[in-house]
């Protein structure tokens, strides 16, 4: 990519498209089954200001490359409140700018403004490329990750 300037942005209305597309890349990065309506419901959930998953967008002067979204928990044993950072994607085409570094930088920055205790992501054992990223700006945790399927 010959653009140089990042720059992450809340998401907003104008940034729909471009979030479909990067959200149906990520589901597919994953290979999981994901339709038109459940990206309509995430959707949702990200412009209604009562719902708890926000998220933001990555440019590369003007391509969207990039989205993450984030939420608050709750942390009962440290009496405070986290931010979970649920879904990291950037285009393959705009790897190693840094885009992901921005992205994990400004969830981690509302945190600070939020007054959280931590920003807390899981990711797939063979996601090599973005564990280096993580490796980079995080610690990872000695804790394994467990599911009850309902």
């Amino acid at each position: 990519m010959s653009e140089t300037t990042l720059r992450i942005l809340p998401l907003a209305d104008s940034h729909r498209a471009a979030w479909e597309r990067l959200y149906a890349s990520y589901a597919d990065f994953y290979a999981v089954a994901q339709t038109p309506g459940m990206r309509a419901k995430v959707w949702g959930w990200i412009q209604d200001p009562a719902h708890e998953v926000e998220g933001f967008i990555a440019f590369l002067g003007e391509t969207p490359v990039g989205i993450t979204h984030y939420r608050p928990f709750a942390r009962p044993l440290s009496a405070s409140t986290g931010g979970f950072l649920d879904d990291l994607y950037v285009d393959p085409a705009a790897r190693g700018q840094r885009a992901a570094d921005a992205l994990i930088a400004a969830v981690a920055e509302q945190g600070r403004t939020r007054g959280w205790s931590v920003i807390r992501w899981i990711t797939n054992e063979t996601n090599y490329r973005g564990r280096a990223v993580y490796d980079r700006v995080a610690q990872m945790t000695p804790w394994r990750t467990y599911d009850i399927k309902l």
